[in-house]
C-alpha cells in the first residue's frame, strides 16, 4: 500500500469568544487568519451523527489560519456552550531545535503572553525544552524541541518523575498522585 502525501491535518476547536481567540492564535501562529467572520451559521453541513440525531449546532464566528509551515488547516467556531478546556488532553507545535523555541518564546513575551518554561525536562520519553500557553478558552498548548530520546528504563535509572498536569523532571522518589501519567511517561514499571 502506498503512503498518501500532499495532506494537510485540519484541527477545529470550539472557543467561547472568536476575536479572542483570534488574536490569540495570530500572536502563536505570527499569521493573520485566511478567514474571520462573525455570523450565525451551522458548524458543519452532516445533519445526522451516528445515532441518527440531529447533528447541527449553530455558531456565532468563524476563523481559519490555513499554515503551511506546519503544515495545518485550523478553524475556530465560537460556539456558546464550549467549555474551557473541553475534552482535550493539549496541543503542541514541535520546532526543529532550542533555538526556535527560545525564538517562538519572546515572540509570545513580545505580545504579553505568560509562557510557563520547562527546559531540559524529560516528558513523553524524551528530553526536551519546552514552554507552555493557555488560550482564551484554557486549550494548552506546548512548544517543545526534542533534545533526545529515551527509554522507560533511562528514565528509572535518573529516577525521574513526571507530574500529573504535565511530564516534568524532578527528584521525587515516589510516584506522581496520577499513577496512569507516570506510566505513559515511563516513569514508573
Amino acid at each position: 500500500m502506498s503512503a498518501v502525501t500532499g495532506f494537510k491535518p485540519h484541527l477545529s476547536l470550539n472557543v467561547r469568544n472568536i476575536d479572542a481567540s483570534v488574536d490569540f492564535y495570530r500572536a502563536l501562529f505570527g499569521v493573520d487568519p485566511v478567514k474571520h467572520y462573525h455570523d450565525r451559521t451551522e458548524t458543519h453541513s452532516l445533519l445526522l451523527d451516528d445515532s441518527g440525531a440531529d447533528s447541527r449546532r449553530v455558531r456565532t464566528g468563524y476563523a481559519k489560519f490555513d499554515l503551511n509551515d506546519p503544515p495545518l488547516n485550523f478553524v475556530l467556531n465560537e460556539m456558546a456552550d464550549a467549555q474551557p478546556g473541553g475534552s482535550l488532553s493539549h496541543l503542541g507545535l514541535q520546532v526543529a531545535d532550542s533555538a526556535a523555541v527560545l525564538r517562538l518564546r519572546e515572540r509570545a513575551l513580545a505580545v504579553g503572553m505568560a509562557p510557563r518554561d520547562e527546559m531540559a525536562v524529560s516528558c513523553c520519553y524524551a528530553r526536551q525544552d519546552k514552554f507552555w500557553l493557555a488560550d482564551p478558552d484554557g486549550n494548552e498548548w506546548e512548544v517543545f524541541a526534542v533534545l533526545e530520546h529515551l527509554s522507560p528504563e533511562q528514565l528509572r535509572a535518573t529516577g525521574e518523575q513526571c507530574a500529573a498536569s504535565a511530564c516534568v523532571s524532578g527528584a521525587a522518589a515516589a510516584p506522581s498522585a496520577d499513577a496512569a501519567t507516570d506510566r505513559q511517561c515511563g516513569c514508573v514499571a
